[in-house]
């Protein structure tokens, strides 16, 4: 029993690590936007989860939006670190379009054994000047081949 608890924890830890990691680094706190995001997957065909740190334009209107997503379903857990980047296309519309994309490190948990994989996304969402997004995925290698997801960035 001590061992099944200790294998459903580990991702968890990892995520914890994550986030702490990427708000101790990600720069001064008045620069940062944080979110969370859900949705669904396919292959694997799972329900997802997790939030993000988006960071003020890097160059012209690239921002660094690295975000954390666990899947659960179709008998596996994947816990998904994504180190991705965000282009907002200009508009004078509340709604504005953004596309991107980045590697990503997958960890996945199936039958008591879990495995650290590469992935990469490419993505490209619509998202209104405070704060909701809708957002498509296409992930390659062993990223989830596509998700559809909703979320909200706290301004």
């Amino acid at each position: 029993m001590k061992e099944s608890v200790h294998g459903v924890l580990r991702p968890f830890v990892g995520v914890a690590l994550l986030i702490g990691a990427l708000h101790v680094g990600s720069g001064p706190a008045c620069a940062q936007e944080f979110g969370a995001r859900a949705g669904v997957s396919v292959d694997p065909d799972q329900f997802y989860f997790g939030g993000h740190v988006q960071t003020e334009p890097l160059i012209d209107r690239l921002r660094f939006r690295p975000n954390v997503e666990i899947g659960l379903g179709d008998d596996q857990t994947v816990v998904g670190f994504n180190v991705e980047f965000a282009y907002f296309f200009p508009t004078r519309n509340p709604w504005r379009l953004y596309a991107g994309g980045g590697p990503a490190l997958n960890l996945i948990t199936f039958n008591d054994n879990t495995e650290a994989e590469g992935g990469f996304n490419a993505l490209v969402g619509v998202e209104h000047a405070r704060g909701l997004f809708f957002e498509f995925k296409i992930g390659a290698i062993d990223s989830p081949e596509f998700k559809f997801g909703v979320g909200f960035t706290w301004r």
